[in-house]
Order: C-alpha cells, then sequence, then structure tokens
C-alpha cells in the first residue's frame, strides 16, 4: 500500500509509513543532526537491524524498551526500530538523578535501555537488571542484527502500546504515561492540512518529552525531514533554521523568549517558515504579539497534556484580540469545566479543565489507582481526563487559564491564582523573568512569596515588590520577593515551583 493510501486510511501505523515513504522517497533526508544525516531507504533499513535485534534478544512484543541519551540520529531511529519490533518505546529524561532512571526503568520492566556518553554514569552502581547498549562506546554498532536483516513481522493493533512517556516528577514521583498506537496515530492523521508532507521541521526539545514527539512522528508520518538539536541555543536554532530552509517548529514559551531578545534576530532568513506550534508552558499575550509582528508564517499555541484529555488551539494570525487565551477546543475534542465536587460549572464560571478526545492515555504503567485519580466521567458514563489547570470560556468558546490547581494559593480564606500576579510582576522594568509560589503562613495558611531574575544588579528587591503591591488587590499583595540568578525549568521550560518552595523552607528553618 502506498503512502498516501495508509495516510487515507483509518489506521496505520508509523514504522509502516516510514516502509512506504522509503520505497517512495528513498532519498529524501528523513533525520538531519550536527553529525549528518539519514535517508528514508537507510532509516528503513535500520530500523529493521534494530527490531531484528530486540527478537534477536528476546524481547517480547507490547514490553517497554527504554532510551536516555541525547538527541541524536541513532536516538531517533532506535525509538522507530522499537516500534517495528512490537515493543513500546520508554525515552526517559537525562537530566534526572540516576537513582531515578533506575526507579524508571525498573517501573516499566525495561529488559534493554539505550545510552550515549552523556548518560551512561548514571546508571552506575544503580540496581537494575536491564541490558545496557551505548550509542557512543561501539556497543551498539555490535549490539545490531548484521546489515540486511528483517525481523519477523509483527501484527500492531490500535490498542497496542506505542510509548511510555514518563512524567516530570514536578508534582511526585514520575508516573509512567502509556500512550496507544490508536492515540499517536490521531496526532499523525490529524495533521493533514499542517503540511508535514514537504516539511523540514526543527526539533529543538528533547526526544523525551511529548512536546517534540508530537511534531516528531507527523514529519515523519507525512514524509518531511525532522531536523534535531542536540541541545538548544537561541542563535543555533536560528542559524540552523536559516540554514536548511526550515518550515517547521514546536518550541516552548521560554525557547521563543530567547529567541525573540536575540540582538540581531531580524538579520536571519526565516521566509521559508509556515508553521510555528507552541505549547507546554504559559505563553504571553505580549510574546505572541512579538513573534507574530516578526518571525513569518503562522503561529499556533496548543494547549493539552501528555495524558491526552481536551485539546486547544489558539491560531494567533486569525485571533490577535485573543492572544490572552490558549483558544478553542479542536474538532472531536470536548473540554468541560467542573467545580470540587465534580460538577460541571455555568459558561463564564471558573473550574478545573476536564478533556475528551481520541487521543487519550491508556492509563499510567502500573499505577491503577492514579488512573482512576486522573479520571472524571460525564453523566453519560463517558471518560475524561482531569487536566489539573483552573480556567474558564470567554464569551466566544475561547478558554482561558488561570494556573495549575495544585499551584492555587488559598490565603485567609481567599483564592490568589499565582499567574494573576505573576504578569503584573513581569511588567516591571528590572524583572527578566519572574515566578510566584504559595508558602506556609502562620496568619493566613498560605502566602505568595515571588521570585525575579534581575535585569541588572542595581535592581532592589524592596522597591520592585512595592512596585507591584500597589498593583495588586489587597488579598494578592507579596508577602516577601526573593532575586534568583534563573528560575530552575525543566526541559520544556516548565518553572519548578516545588523546587524554589523546597529551598526556601530549608533556608527558613
Amino acid at each position: 500500500m502506498t503512502a498516501e493510501a495508509m495516510l487515507a486510511s483509518e489506521f496505520a501505523t508509523l514504522p509502516a509509513l516510514i516502509r512506504a515513504h522509503a520505497g517512495e522517497r528513498e532519498a529524501k533526508h528523513a533525520l538531519v543532526s550536527g553529525d549528518g544525516a539519514m535517508d528514508y531507504a537507510t532509516l528503513d533499513r535500520l530500523m529493521d537491524r534494530i527490531a531484528a535485534a530486540l527478537q534477536r534478544d528476546g524481547v517480547p512484543q507490547r514490553t517497554c524498551v527504554a532510551i536516555c541519551a541525547t538527541p541524536s540520529i541513532d536516538y531517533g531511529a532506535t525509538f522507530l526500530g522499537i516500534l517495528r519490533a512490537g515493543c513500546a518505546a520508554t525515552p526517559l529524561s537525562p537530566s534526572a538523578t540516576g537513582e531515578s532512571i533506575a526507579a524508571m526503568i525498573n517501573d516499566s520492566a525495561a529488559l534493554i535501555v539505550f545510552v550515549d556518553a552523556s548518560t551512561r554514569d548514571l546508571l552506575r552502581g544503580q540496581a537494575i537488571t536491564a541490558q545496557i547498549v551505548d550509542f557512543d562506546d561501539g556497543s551498539f554498532a555490535a549490539w545490531l542484527a548484521p546489515e540486511g536483516s528483517v525481523p519477523v513481522p509483527v501484527a500492531i493493533t490500535p490498542e497496542d502500546p506505542f510509548n511510555v512517556i514518563y512524567s516530570s516528577g514536578t508534582t511526585g514521583t514520575p508516573k509512567g504515561i502509556v500512550q496507544s498506537h490508536a492515540m499517536r496515530w490521531a496526532h499523525i492523521h490529524r495533521n493533514s492540512g499542517a503540511g508535514f508532507g514537504d516539511a523540514v521541521t526543527m526539533l529543538a526539545t528533547p526526544l523525551y518529552s511529548n512536546t517534540t514527539l508530537v511534531t516528531f512522528l507527523p514529519t515523519l508520518g507525512w514524509g518531511g525531514t525532522a531536523v534535531i538539536m542536540k541541545k538548544f541555543d537561541a542563535r543555533g536554532f536560528l542559524e540552523l533554521a536559516a540554514r536548511h530552509r526550515a518550515t517547521h517548529a514546536m518550541l516552548v514559551p521560554v525557547q521563543y523568549q530567547r529567541i525573540m531578545a536575540v540582538p540581531d534576530f531580524d538579520s536571519f532568513d526565516l521566509s521559508a517558515f509556515r508553521l510555528k506550534t507552541c505549547t507546554s508552558a504559559p505563553f504571553s499575550a505580549a510574546l505572541k504579539a512579538d513573534v507574530l509582528a516578526r518571525w513569518p508564517g503562522l503561529l499556533v499555541e496548543y494547549y493539552g497534556m501528555t495524558e491526552g484529555g481536551g485539546t486547544t488551539m489558539l491560531v494567533a494570525n486569525a485571533h490577535p484580540t485573543k492572544l490572552h487565551s490558549v483558544g478553542l477546543p479542536v474538532d472531536g475534542h470536548d473540554i468541560r469545566l467542573i467545580d470540587d465536587d465534580g460538577n460541571e460549572v455555568p459558561r463564564g464560571e471558573m473550574g478545573e479543565v476536564v478533556g475528551r478526545s481520541p487521543a487519550m492515555m491508556t492509563g499510567y504503567h502500573g499505577r491503577t489507582e492514579a488512573t482512576r485519580a486522573a479520571e472524571w466521567f460525564d453523566a453519560q458514563g463517558r471518560r475524561y481526563i482531569r487536566h489539573g489547570d483552573v480556567g474558564r470560556f470567554d464569551e466566544d468558546g475561547f478558554l482561558i487559564l488561570m494556573d495549575r490547581k495544585k499551584d492555587l494559593i488559598i490565603s485567609g480564606g481567599f483564592n490568589i491564582y499565582p499567574s494573576d500576579l505573576e504578569a503584573v510582576l513581569a511588567q516591571h522594568p528590572g524583572v527578566a523573568d519572574c515566578t510566584v509560589v504559595g508558602m506556609p503562613s502562620e496568619a493566613w495558611g498560605e502566602t505568595p512569596v515571588g521570585f525575579f531574575v534581575p535585569r541588572s544588579e542595581d535592581s532592589d528587591p524592596a522597591a520592585i515588590m512595592a512596585w507591584t503591591n500597589e498593583r495588586l488587590g489587597k488579598t494578592q499583595r507579596l508577602a516577601a520577593l526573593h532575586i534568583a540568578s534563573e528560575l530552575p525549568r525543566s526541559a520544556i521550560g516548565k518553572v519548578l515551583k516545588r523546587e524554589l518552595r523546597d529551598q526556601l523552607m530549608k533556608e527558613t528553618v
């Protein structure tokens, strides 16, 4: 079957699509990185060798195979080869501790884990039973099945696990989010109008992140080219994008912020861009407006979860007056707002976001209770995923997010949304970056405390806090404001508020 016919069908697998592309566009680059490029025909053969080696080593279909390494062509090919063997790709964060990585490997029951020079030492001395294969020390090349090897074909159903993505662990122990082939097929298939067939897509976030995969997978599914950055830096991104005539990119807000701040941004030729997307963290209206004004192509913000649930989309170019929102629910996605008792709230009122769509996780790997806690069912018994965010719909149906429910500060019985305070604090000319967290208070239960990165050495926290509090409501005012050299962030740009809160607690004690 041709790739075109597969993409028009009700269900197809990514390994089968890549096989079809290899036959139809064999010399076209599939993966590009600083260490070279790989065309579709070569990628298809390497996937065969990886799948055949997994079968040779007795790795059963539908089991996890882990990868913990920096992004590379070998990484991308291995992820895809795991799928061809019918196994579940399980990419892990190299920025985690060795103990945490080992815990995720053991939780997934992976029999093999792929590492590289940047991660091999993290697992030294850790109690794992998985076989370690290193991309950089020659063991990967030795482990591969011989040239020309072909795996035993496996039947893959829509319900089979495609990958297991572990949560960041910013709210506790990382949980394995099981995503099916049906879910990933929905991600590929719904991008029929996004132009990925002739795309040159910049991948500037890690391959273990769902943020990256929702762009990486459609690019290859439709036969485009993925340009993999080993490590993001703003100028390097602009240089690569101009050199490769990039057409698509998925970036997180802090990356947009750093790119737009490059002094000679306007000197780079970005005229080939057709689509830029953003997700994973709050994207300020001012930053969206700056991107719209200076960077060619559509700007689309997506709001959703790795677990699935509902997704909203804001086509910023088409709705310049709605940049404070995250857009409208996409077709086929149902988003509701509920109160603390699980009842839907009327339009215009705030509530916890829950969503339902064709792209939802099967559940958390081996965690039945955690899966149940993440679910909400409507009166008809239909399953929704709790997003953990608080928001409201405006009069036009656009979703406006207030904050993470867990970050809500309850001070003296009043609800305080840190994002409201952060929006004011960020307006001060002496503030380069900022966040607000809730800290325990004997008088109020909790009280808001701010952290900011100063623009200059003479920035005065007391003066900035006074300026901010003058512009806030009486119940919102900051109790303290601390200087930070930088805010701790995850690899996809989320501020790690728990780290700031824990550090301040230790200093207070």
